[in-house]
């Protein structure tokens, strides 16, 4: 995971503009028609779509104020995240590495 899966995922972009010789923003609009679609037509029964959306209230931990992504289920044009799913210790060290991460871009931005 942490040798191969991780690395190869941050470098998703740059990896597709080495093959593709051109710009991976196509690749970033296909993942925004994805979502848009999983939102408009809705999830699977018992399946979850991953939604970048603000994280006040949730059960995970994550400090409020942010944009995280959930996991959440889809129906009907509406979404509600998906509470209660069982969260290794790896995944886990990983969301707070994240949520430190948005908190210091949150501070870069807002110039704190």
């Amino acid at each position: 995971m942490n040798e191969t899966f991780i690395p190869k995922v941050a470098k998703r972009g740059a990896e597709i503009i080495s093959v593709m010789k051109k710009s991976s923003a196509p690749s970033a609009a296909n993942a925004a028609c994805d979502h848009m679609h999983d939102w408009w037509v809705g999830t699977k029964p018992g399946e979850y779509a991953s939604m970048g959306i603000i994280s006040d209230g949730n059960t995970y931990g994550v400090a409020p104020g942010l944009i995280y992504s959930f996991p959440v289920e889809c129906k009907n044009g509406e979404w509600k995240v998906v509470n209660g799913l069982k969260i290794d210790e790896f995944s886990q060290k990983k969301m707070k590495e994240t949520e430190a991460e948005l908190i210091e871009e949150r501070k870069m931005a807002l110039n704190i």
